[in-house]
């Protein structure tokens, strides 16, 4: 093949092969997530913010993990919305943070800045006594 021969039809499809190479794919999207704090949703294990240390699949293992056992979001009344905004400390129940975690997740939201201090500062929840 003569590259100086090539017709216009040609020089299109070599063109969406080399741009094709350089898009990241879904799975490597995915993965610009690790190394981040993020947000998980479990089906059976609630809900957990940490950093996103691997990902297979639907398993995730996070570090620095805590369980969000309940919260209140600063802004609106989502999950989302903790992911945007940061939790009321005073209404919010986070547990303390453990090493690892190894979790099935069904939602991973990354947290910016803001949400990541408020969760972070979390005071660690305690059991309250019913009399």
């Amino acid at each position: 093949m003569n590259i100086n021969e090539l017709t216009i039809g040609q020089a299109k499809e070599l063109m969406n092969l080399f741009a094709a190479k350089n898009q990241p794919s879904k799975a490597e999207g995915l993965n610009d997530m690790l190394g981040k704090y993020v947000i998980i949703r479990t089906d059976s294990a609630g809900i957990w913010f940490g950093i996103l240390d691997e990902k297979s699949g639907r398993e995730v293992i996070l570090k620095e993990a805590r369980r969000m056992n309940e919260f209140w979001c600063v802004k609106g009344i989502s999950l989302s919305s903790v992911a945007l905004y940061g939790i009321k400390h005073e209404k919010s129940r986070i547990s303390a943070e453990v090493n690892e975690v190894w979790l099935e997740a069904i939602e991973i939201l990354p947290t910016n800045e803001i949400a990541t201090a408020s969760l972070k500062s979390a005071p660690e929840a305690q059991q309250v006594l019913c009399h």
